[in-house]
Formats: C-alpha cells, structure tokens, sequence
C-alpha cells in the first residue's frame, strides 16, 4: 500500500514523501492517526501544491525577517535607569524595556526574542540579539543612559 506522509515519521521518512508500507499498519494506524493518507495521484499532486506554497511562504517570511532586521541594525535604543556610583546602575537593563524603546521607535518586537550577551550593570553601549525570524538574527545597539536625560 503506498501512503503519502503527512509529517515526519522516524525510520518512515518525511513530510511529503511517498512510501510503501504494509496495508495493515498504513489502514489501521497511520490514515486513522491523521500521520498519513492514502497515495493517489490525486492526493500527491494536491500535497505536492501544498508543499510548493510552503516553501514560497517559507521564503517570504525568510525576506521579510532580512529587511526588519537590516532596519533593526540601524537603530540604536535609549534605555533610562537609575544610576549610583561609578556610573554603576541599580538593577539591570532588561528586554522589556529594550521591546519598550524599539516600540517609541516604531518596531513591535517581543520581549522574548531579546537577549543580552552580558549583564547590563552601568552606563555605556551594549549589543543586544533580537530573534527576527527563523535563523535570521539582528545585532542592536542599546545606549543606557542616566535617569532624566531623554525628558520622557
């Protein structure tokens, strides 16, 4: 019996692929279990078009994720927070408040897709790692600046 994959299966094969296995296992355990479907020719063209518009929306996500992320390079974020001595700051510099100052300037970043490579303990510049997309990475600088300097 010749089923078509509907996800990846381990020792089976891929997402799409079509494989031969025996008709009791592909009857009573792959078809009702939604991991495959019956190989016709109508049902692999059909998968075989949904695989094509995967790829093409993979790839649009993929260019959008560059172009947010060449505009993510060119912003530096302003971060306010309390200073002590020695320029040393009470706390830390966190993403949300990185999300919060990408959001004044225009970008809806989640918090969780900001990370720090060190600690943000005193004033200076910092790179942060933002998440765009899938593999695609943007390096942002953040300028923690003492309290009271933006007028915000």
């Amino acid at each position: 019996m010749n089923v078509i994959l509907l996800r990846d299966l381990k020792g089976l094969g891929e997402e799409g692929a079509v494989v031969t296995v025996k008709a009791g296992y592909g009857r009573n355990y792959l078809i009702p279990k939604g991991y495959a479907r019956l190989a016709t020719p109508g049902v692999i063209r059909a998968r075989q078009e949904e695989m094509r518009q995967q790829v093409r929306k993979r790839a649009q996500e993929r260019r959008n994720a560059e172009l947010l992320r060449q505009e993510l390079e060119k912003v530096v974020v302003k971060v306010e927070a309390k200073v002590g001595e020695e320029d040393r700051i009470f706390g830390t510099v966190t993403p949300q408040q990185v999300a919060l100052g990408l959001a004044i300037q225009g970008f809806k970043i989640d918090r969780r897709t900001i990370s720090f490579a060190e600690d943000v303990r005193s004033l200076g510049v910092y790179t942060v790692t933002i998440k765009v997309g899938p593999n695609v990475q943007a390096k942002v600088k953040v300028q923690v600046m003492p309290e009271g300097t933006l007028g915000l």
